[in-house]
């Protein structure tokens, strides 16, 4: 793989090839942030495309500044976010769910996979909003400490106190609906 530099260059350049590659390289990732954001799969997804369509169209204005490319992605995708959670705020939806749609051959093993999800997602909402930014990079993403700190425009401390705070709030939310579920 070329280096990230030289990618990003030959896509700025028009190269679809190159893109396709920053496509490949990053789209995981930057959908396991945006799952975890919004908790919905079929709008994760097109939330996912639509970073890469954004990116696309607008490569030619990223600069370097001393971040990661992937910075640049995670903040359009953190914007997509944000402008999908005050849309869903304004309008009341019924979620479909999943589980009835797709079939499976382990019907009770999809659906505790599917209410672990439901739960953390639930969690997460319950976090400030960067406690949910520092968790979604770290492990939805999979991001490293010092490029969450770029990422978000906080130091490498600032980060590691705000994801000590997140996962010891969580253990303590989790552990609470444990605790009313068996009583």
């Amino acid at each position: 793989m070329q280096d990230e530099q030289s990618l990003v260059q030959s896509a700025r350049e028009g190269n679809k090839e190159a893109f396709a590659q920053i496509y490949e390289t990053y789209f995981d990732k930057i959908y396991r942030y945006v799952i975890l954001r919004v908790g919905n799969k079929a709008e994760a997804e097109d939330m996912t495309q639509q970073v890469f369509v954004r990116a696309f169209e607008s490569i030619n204005s990223f600069r370097w500044k001393g971040v990661p490319f992937s910075a640049w992605l995670y903040r359009i995708a953190h914007n997509l976010v944000v402008d999908h959670i005050r849309r869903e705020k304004k309008r009341p939806t019924v979620s479909l769910d999943e589980s009835l749609v797709v079939g499976n051959s382990e019907p009770h093993a999809e659906v505790e996979r599917k209410l672990d999800i439901e739960r953390m997602v639930s969690a997460t909402r319950q976090l400030t909003e960067a406690q949910r930014e520092v968790i979604s990079l770290r492990f939805a993403a999979g991001l490293p400490i010092a490029q969450v700190a770029k990422t978000m425009g906080k130091s490498e401390g600032a980060v590691k106190a705000l994801q000590h705070s997140a996962i010891a709030a969580l253990r303590k939310i989790l552990l609470v609906g444990e605790d009313r579920g068996k009583g």
